[in-house]
């Protein structure tokens, strides 16, 4: 008899973690700071073995796995990357499927195929048009989401500048998601998407020269989060470099 008592036990766990939230977000947040990709994993790992259809679950989980495979690529570990890639390719399929937030659909949509250009160079001149065009109904589907101009950021920073990439597009993008964003304070607390964009916008500013912008960035960031390794310890100190040679 007891052993028929496990799949409500279960059901009423998962329901609980649905409805506040998987309690991941604090352990991501660390793990981005201190680079503590181990246990980003490890979060991401539990949150898929506890299957379910939930979209915002499962949008929660694609977040995270996005970070995951990023850092992945970007750390030579492709086989990681492509596993994780497929598995949150698959989550973003039940979330289409569903009609569930179309802006951030195409949006992870338009990361995905950015992530498989680096993975895959010589696949860009067929993907990297299906990032742009997934990037742009993001936007024109919800103008209010910060994470759709992300992307559009992302398609024109690492666009070559031969195939009309362009650093100063991708920065105007930057400042744009940065401003849709502070406009929501809860999206400011813990979340590691705030941070990468802080980030990444202190990059762009550094690439087009706006070295006193850049810097303010990334003071500011150092003054929410002294310890964020890859901004105090990486591109602070590239920054600095970069003006000392400008000179």
């Amino acid at each position: 008899m007891e052993r028929k008592k496990y799949p409500l036990i279960l059901i009423l766990l998962l329901a609980g973690f649905v409805a506040q939230g998987t309690g991941y977000r604090t352990t991501i947040y660390k793990a981005y700071i201190s680079n503590q990709m181990e246990a980003w994993k490890k979060s991401t790992d539990e949150m898929i073995r506890l299957k379910t259809n939930d979209p915002s679950y499962l949008l929660e989980l694609i977040n995270y796995q996005y970070g995951y495979i990023g850092w992945a690529i970007g750390n030579s570990r492709k086989k990681e990357a492509e596993k994780m890639l497929a598995d949150a390719e698959n989550n973003l399929s039940k979330l289409d499927e569903s009609g569930y937030k179309p802006s951030w659909v195409n949006a992870y949509k338009s990361a995905f195929f950015g992530f498989k250009i680096s993975m895959y160079p010589l696949k860009a001149p067929f993907m990297g048009p299906k990032s742009m065009k997934h990037a742009q109904l993001s936007v024109e589907i919800d103008p209010a989401n910060y994470f759709g101009y992300v992307q559009m950021a992302n398609v024109w920073f690492y666009m070559p500048a031969a195939f009309g990439g362009s650093k100063k597009n991708a920065l105007e993008y930057l400042m744009k998601a940065a401003l849709l964003i502070e406009k929501e304070p809860e999206q400011l607390i813990e979340n590691w998407n705030y941070l990468s964009l802080l980030a990444f916008l202190g990059q762009a500013q550094m690439e087009t020269k706006a070295y006193t912008q850049a810097k303010n960035t990334f003071d500011r960031i150092l003054k929410m989060e002294p310890g964020f390794s890859w901004v105090k310890d990486e591109l602070f100190p590239q920054l600095l470099d970069k003006i000392k040679n400008s000179k």
